[in-house]
């Protein structure tokens, strides 16, 4: 018989808006973030007995390639406790909440800190995209390129669907993925373009988003070109944010006053992929990873109420979505053209605006999508609220290692 897992909540949640903030330093950043959690959760930095820091790009752009949580998180007071970095590419943040809720479960801490947060502005764009080149196998770049060209083959681009302005060497990764997505199962640019609008019109109602701004599937389509199947919109933006959640024991949840408003965690697993050919779809880490989590919470796919997902682009919301059980293999595109994705339909995912329109500071996107969710199982959503959402679950994805990502974080949470 297995033995109960200890209870852990997420007793504080805070997160910075998300965009261009020429400004703002990473200290403040983290600052603001930070400041949000203890303040939502009723707690001090004193109530802290372990931090978690997650970060991905300060090393290239600032030089500061060592103890980035001690510098950001002393200034705010936070001494004598232990203070761990985190780098797990755009799944960073969510492997400091992982830790955090270990450590929690462990009985080592009874309250512990998980913030990311990212500065990724900077004058120099070439430095600036540089910082996406160290995300894969840095030894093999062309054994890369091959594998990821042989995916995306059997679909031709049309002439001048490729942007002449420098780009994210993750779109070329997504676009392979989509036109493998397309070539296997039909899915079609339109359908792509169909996750894009609903995830701008969704951020129109989130007031932390980096863009508000409502596009249809037709004006989707017609804007300026990334790399087929991805134009503009249907990609996430360069971005400055961060974001913190204070993770505590149910001993500790007695003695806050707003334990009312704690969100429990049902399951955070973090895993890393095997082996397998691009065709066995059913292999993938997510699938693996959300089973194990599914399995933890003792749920399944049919009993979430809400979801945010990695969808750096559009394409990966498509693939997430079949990987988490939502629908069958192959059958993302239709379920977002229906409408079952939007506010009101039969899952509703991205709520936020997803990476696309609320922004991806990767240092801080995992716990950005952690904000969402608690805010939607809260009831405190505004004009973006799930009714009667009961559960939760996000998936993070970072860095790729052969055809897919190369480390997923899932988290379940509930009411």
């Amino acid at each position: 018989m297995t033995t109960p897992r200890p209870a852990v909540y997420i007793a504080g949640i805070g997160m910075t808006p998300t965009g261009k903030f020429l400004d703002r330093s990473i200290k403040q950043l983290t600052a603001d973030a930070v400041t949000a959690a203890l303040a939502d959760a009723g707690l001090s930095a004193g109530d802290v007995q372990s931090a978690f820091y997650s970060n991905a790009t300060q090393g290239v752009l600032e030089g500061q390639t060592m103890v980035r949580g001690q510098v950001a998180l002393r200034s705010m007071g936070f001494e004598s406790i232990p203070i761990y970095n985190l780098e797990n590419a755009c799944a960073s943040a969510s492997s400091a909440f992982n830790l955090a809720v270990q450590a929690v479960r462990a009985g080592e801490v009874e309250i512990a800190l998980a913030v990311g947060a990212e500065k990724m502005f900077c004058a120099d764009k070439a430095k600036m995209f540089s910082v996406f080149d160290g995300a894969w196998d840095v030894h093999q770049v062309d054994a890369n390129k091959s594998t990821l060209l042989q995916m995306g083959q059997g679909v031709e681009p049309p002439a001048g669907s490729a942007s002449k302005a420098p780009y994210s060497l993750f779109m070329d990764i997504y676009a392979a993925f989509g036109r493998f997505h397309m070539r296997e199962f039909g899915t079609t640019q339109r359908q792509f373009a169909a996750v894009a609008s609903k995830n701008h019109g969704h951020s129109v109602h989130n007031p932390l988003a980096q863009y508000r701004t409502a596009y249809t599937v037709d004006e989707i389509l017609a804007a300026p070109p990334i790399t087929y199947p991805l134009t503009l919109p249907m990609c996430a933006p360069i971005s400055d944010g961060a974001a913190a959640a204070l993770v505590c024991s149910e001993a500790a949840l007695a003695r806050i006053a707003e334990r009312r408003r704690a969100i429990r965690v049902l399951a955070s697993v973090v895993a890393t992929g095997t082996t397998r050919r691009p065709e066995e779809v059913s292999n993938h880490v997510t699938v693996q990873a959300s089973r194990l989590a599914y399995e933890r919470a003792g749920v399944g796919p049919q009993d979430i109420s809400v979801a945010e997902v990695h969808d750096a682009t559009a394409i990966g919301e498509i693939v997430q979505t079949e990987n988490l059980g939502f629908c069958e293999f192959g059958a993302g595109g239709r379920l977002a053209e229906s409408g079952a994705t939007t506010i009101g339909g039969r899952i509703p995912v991205n709520t936020s605006g997803g990476l696309e329109s609320k922004g991806h500071p990767i240092g801080a996107t995992g716990l950005g999508q952690l904000h969402e969710l608690v805010t939607q199982l809260r009831g405190e959503a505004g004009k973006r609220q799930v009714q009667g959402a009961r559960l939760a679950i996000a998936e993070n994805g970072g860095g790729l290692y052969g055809i897919e990502e190369a480390v997923c974080a899932i988290t379940i949470l509930g009411r």
